[in-house]
């Protein structure tokens, strides 16, 4: 692995100095926000991130190398080059190896973070069990890495546009931990509460940073953490409902199925709602990154 592995300046003295370091995924930079707006929000999400006192981590792999935090360079290449894969934990070995770029998913960043040493990661939502997948057996990757990773990942929930309850069940048979910041209901992306119910609240990032440690002494840290961050100005529960029921259905009848899914409704959801959703979207990851800096900074 002698040059396939390349940690940015910031990030390399960091982890030197025992800094508090936050990791960032990658695939919402290049898949999940359009241009040139995905790059202004990638740079902000660092900058908020630096600000609350601890360094960001966005994760990627350009032409072969895996890399661990982006020079200025290497993040504008992610953001606009069109040679960009979207990469899972089991594509990472292929990329490398193939000399590829491509951007990670939840479960591929989750991976390389916990592989340096970094304990803390911010994401917008969560991948799940996709509706229908008692049949389809479509089920994220995201749920299977973070059931071995010590790694504890603030997130707005899973996407609304997934089935919510059996997400839940196989958090629960996974052994992934979760609980809501601030609030007793399980966030549903771009809405507030999901309609479930979350076992475990805490109110600060000193409560969280207290359960992380107390997970490694108790040594069930070998599952994630899953800290539900809802967002603050949620999308009209009806609205939302009416539009991904007519996602679903133009999706059925277009023949979209599998892990083109999720791209093709979250881009529904943006054209339907005239940009709320992205909007919202936005809050998210900008939100998520904030409470994970803060725990960051709580653990150090």
């Amino acid at each position: 692995m002698n040059g396939a592995i390349k940690y940015s300046t910031e990030v390399s003295e960091a982890l030197a100095q025992g800094k508090p370091i936050v990791a960032l995924e990658s695939t919402i930079i290049s898949h999940g926000l359009p241009r040139p707006s995905n790059l202004e929000v990638a740079k902000e999400c660092e900058s908020i991130i630096r600000k609350r006192g601890a360094v960001p981590a966005t994760i990627a792999v350009l032409d072969g190398v895996i890399h661990i935090g982006l020079e200025a360079g290497e993040l504008e290449a992610i953001a606009n080059r069109d040679d960009i894969y979207k990469a899972s934990s089991r594509d990472l070995a292929i990329i490398v190896a193939l000399g590829k770029s491509a951007a990670t998913t939840v479960a591929a960043t989750a991976h390389l973070a916990a592989f340096a040493g970094i304990e803390v990661f911010a994401t917008g939502g969560l991948g799940g069990v996709h509706r229908g997948a008692n049949e389809s057996f479509d089920e994220s990757a995201d749920l299977t890495a973070l059931s071995a990773l010590d790694m504890t990942v603030v997130c707005a929930g899973v996407k609304s546009i997934l089935d919510v309850h059996a997400t839940l069940e196989r958090l629960e048979t996974l052994a992934i931990g979760v609980v809501g910041y601030k609030t007793n209901r399980f966030p549903g992306f771009y809405l507030t509460d999901s309609g479930f119910e979350i076992e475990h609240r805490v109110d600060s990032a000193e409560e969280i940073a207290s359960i992380i440690k107390a997970r490694k002494s108790l040594h069930t840290s070998n599952h994630a953490l899953i800290v539900a961050n809802p967002v603050e100005k949620e999308m009209p529960k009806a609205r939302h409902d009416e539009i991904l029921a007519t996602g679903l259905t133009n999706a059925a009848s277009e023949g979209i199925d599998g892990k083109y899914v999720t791209p093709f409704l979250l881009e529904h959801f943006h054209t339907a709602s005239k940009g709320e959703s992205l909007a919202i979207n936005t809050e998210i990851i900008k939100s998520n990154c904030a409470l994970a800096a803060d725990i960051a900074v709580a653990l150090k």
